[in-house]
């Protein structure tokens, strides 16, 4: 996904683009209504499009009460020196056909809500934010998610999900130094929320994961000694780590099969690591405690 494109939030349409042909009908017309919070922006500028992520949430918190539109200075520079704007990202506030109010620069996700509420009271929190953070994920903008994340911890309170989830982002994306500073610098009060228990177990899968080789040397291993359990759990941690959780829990369950007692139970402690790290509603999770529930109790 382009990193200036935005797709209607579940609460609000998508901010309309203006043009010189537009902005009339857009933003002065559209002012004698509701107020209407002009964006302006250069396209691909990383600083631009973090601003107009969290500028588009929190205007669509707003439930109707004010308009987002945005205009690009690189194809509409006559307007953008029109109204004084020399420095982009910057934002003007438009009243009753008239501009009241506005800010220039990259201003954090608190300040905006700050600034907005300014003008209309107190809005609802993020409502739709993990549904959009979803829809990134989907379309594979990796670093759209993560800005949406860091944006959500700048917050006043930020969330145990919020942490957790950009814990699991850096995790996967194998910048694991980063996710444990994350997980340090967070609240203790969030430290016990069942997210962030669940992403400690993903960093650490993934630590153990990190000093393995790679999988298909492990299958090798594997095949050539069938009963070295060492190899077989090695290579379960690589298969989790690669995202292949069926066929880690596969061999970690042959393992408890073959041997309930090697390295005092290891094989159904990874496993249970692993539920942790999974989530309880995880497909994979609930296939493979079955399986092992069939395994101990048969």
């Amino acid at each position: 996904m382009n990193s200036d494109s935005f797709t209607p939030s579940p609460s609000g349409a998508a901010p309309k683009e203006a043009t010189s042909a537009s902005l009339r009908a857009d933003v002065l017309e559209a002012s004698l209504r509701r107020l209407v919070v002009v964006e302006f922006y250069a396209p691909n500028a990383a600083p631009c499009a973090a601003l107009g992520r969290s500028l588009a949430r929190l205007v669509a918190a707003t439930e109707g009460k004010v308009a987002h539109v945005r205009l690009n200075v690189a194809t509409e520079p006559a307007i953008a020196a029109q109204l004084g704007v020399k420095a982009v990202p910057a934002v003007i506030v438009f009243d009753r056909g008239r501009a009241t109010d506005g800010f220039v620069g990259a201003i954090s996700e608190r300040e905006i809500r700050g600034f907005l509420e300014r003008l209309v009271g107190p809005i609802a929190a993020d409502v739709d934010a993990f549904r959009q953070l979803e829809q990134l994920q989907a379309e594979g903008d990796l670093a759209g998610a993560e800005a949406l994340l860091r944006s959500l911890l700048e917050q006043e309170a930020p969330t145990a999900r919020a942490v957790a989830e950009l814990c699991r982002l850096l995790t996967e994306s194998e910048r694991l130094d980063e996710a444990e500073a994350l997980l340090s610098s967070a609240p203790e009060s969030l430290r016990r929320d069942a997210a962030i228990a669940a992403a400690v177990a993903a960093l650490e899968n993934a630590r153990q994961a990190s000093a393995l080789g790679e999988v298909e040397e492990l299958r090798r291993r594997t095949l050539a000694s069938p009963e070295d359990a060492q190899a077989r759990f090695d290579l379960a941690l690589a298969l989790n780590a690669k995202g292949l959780r069926e066929e880690a829990a596969a061999e970690l369950l042959d393992i408890v099969r073959r041997d309930r007692t090697w390295n005092d139970d290891g094989a159904r402690k990874q496993l249970v690591q692993f539920f942790d790290a999974w989530g309880p509603t995880d497909k994979a999770t609930i296939a493979a405690r079955r399986r092992l529930s069939s395994v101990l109790f048969s």
